[in-house]
């Protein structure tokens, strides 16, 4: 039987992506999770992980990510957890997808994008550390697909 969990720490460093993309992909495959969902997942984890990376590191120095899953109770969850500089992305306004594109406001497609892919989206900061957590049903119905 597979373990219902996956825990890995990157560095901030884009490279650190794709590896993450790919532990993620075999540990949902252990669990039978379908394709389409495992893409949604690590779509969603990618723009997690891209943020932190992008933005959370002003001052340039080599930081730690952790990035915690788990297939329990039929649901997925992946946790991303950096000690960067305080950031609530669930703050920011949603972005006016309906703007022509040269009246939109640059950002936010990524939260917005998160939010659409996944069930819930939480955030919470505990100590020197941002926490976002998400979750989808790992088999959800063929309706929803």
């Amino acid at each position: 039987m597979a373990t219902d969990s996956l825990s890995m720490v990157l560095t901030n460093d884009l490279a650190e992506v794709p590896r993450a993309a790919e532990r993620v992909e075999g540990f949902c495959r252990a669990w039978n999770v379908p394709r389409r969902t495992v893409h949604r997942f690590n779509l969603a984890i990618e723009e997690a992980l891209t943020n932190a990376i992008s933005y959370a590191f002003p001052d340039g120095g080599r930081h730690e990510i952790e990035l915690r899953n788990q297939c329990r109770g039929g649901r997925l969850t992946a946790t991303v957890s950096d000690d960067g500089a305080p950031f609530d992305p669930l703050s920011q306004s949603p972005p006016d997808i309906g703007a022509p594109a040269a009246d939109r406001k640059v950002g936010g497609l990524g939260i917005h994008l998160l939010r659409s892919l996944m069930q819930s989206v939480e955030y919470r900061r505990t100590g020197n550390r941002n926490i976002l957590t998400f979750r989808t049903p790992a088999d959800p119905p063929a309706a929803t697909e």
